[in-house]
């Protein structure tokens, strides 16, 4: 297996996570970027494999795989233990919406604030309001999540259940898919970057507090942020307080 990945890419990051969790062995190909350029020139191989020229890109033998959802759906398919995805219908159908919450809706404000804060401003000025309509969007982002954890999202029906399932639904879920699974990889990978970059969840936000520090604990996620976190200290033009976990476009 050939994974090609950018060394401060956001769907990249996903994707090294998920092998990682996995133990799946792997080469990995990172290709180039830099601060001022990005990804210019792309990288043929991912040119050749990908229409859209962007990383993650995953070849497993004759198989060519494009899209971090794609990445994910074909190595838990191929790759079944350990399992990403929930067991149940219903339960991997929650977890795909929520790693499309991360993707869809979470990024976009993300993306804001790597533009306006990781790069250099491109005209010498930082767009201030762009920045806070990111942060007031990420703070929408944040209460749902929070509320995805504490189980408050769930059914009316399901919050008459029985006493035991009414103290569950109070305690939170640790995951958000019940097991650790692909939405608290990509949901992780879009809170850490905001967070580096300066827009972290409300304290209030205790169930995502938490959550967010017993998923960045975990081996392959902790692995994933140190090696981001180095790469990104080791660029001369960024300064070291703005290193954060993954704060670079995913193409």
């Amino acid at each position: 297996m050939k994974v090609y990945t950018g060394p401060v890419s956001l769907f990249s990051a996903k994707v090294r996570i998920a092998l990682d969790e996995k133990a799946i062995p792997h080469e990995q190909v990172s290709v180039g970027w830099s601060l001022a350029s990005r990804y210019r020139p792309h990288h043929p191989d991912v040119v050749a494999l990908n229409p859209k020229r962007q990383v993650p890109v995953l070849v497993d033998g004759e198989v060519a795989v494009y899209d971090s959802t794609q990445i994910f759906e074909y190595l838990e398919d191929a790759y079944p233990d350990p399992p990403l995805y929930p067991a149940d219908v219903a339960g991997r159908a929650r977890c795909r919406r929520l790693e499309a919450l991360a993707d869809e809706i979470l990024f976009p404000a993300v993306w804001d604030l790597v533009e306006e804060v990781f790069y250099p401003p491109s005209h010498g000025v930082r767009d201030a309001q762009r920045i806070e309509r990111a942060r007031a969007r990420l703070a929408e982002l944040y209460a749902e999540l929070d509320g995805e954890l504490a189980g408050a999202l769930r059914s009316p029906a399901a919050r008459c259940a029985s006493a035991d399932s009414e103290v569950g639904l109070l305690a939170g879920r640790e995951y958000l898919c019940g097991a650790f699974s692909v939405a608290d990889i990509a949901s992780f990978v879009m809170v850490s970057t905001a967070a580096a970059l300066g827009t972290a969840p409300d304290p209030a936000r205790t169930h995502l507090i938490e959550w967010l520090a017993r998923t960045g604990a975990r081996p392959a996620v902790r692995r994933e942020i140190d090696a981001m976190r180095t790469f990104v200290a080791s660029l001369s033009a960024a300064p070291a307080a703005q290193a954060p976990a993954a704060a670079a476009p995913p193409a």
